[in-house]
């Protein structure tokens, strides 16, 4: 398991200094079925827009 999750998303709720992600649990989904190809194909749905 990952010990450091990072994210350049500066807008997101979660999002601390050092492009750090501060949420506890982070999900992932594909946006078509159930295997993505590559990573465009994917979709944070932990995001919650700051303010």
């Amino acid at each position: 398991m990952a010990k450091d999750v990072l994210c350049e998303v500066t807008n997101c709720h979660f999002w601390e200094s050092g492009n750090q992600c501060g949420a506890e649990e982070i999900k992932v989904v594909t946006r078509k079925g159930k295997k993505a190809k590559d990573s465009a194909e994917t979709d944070c749905q932990t995001f919650i827009p700051k303010g």
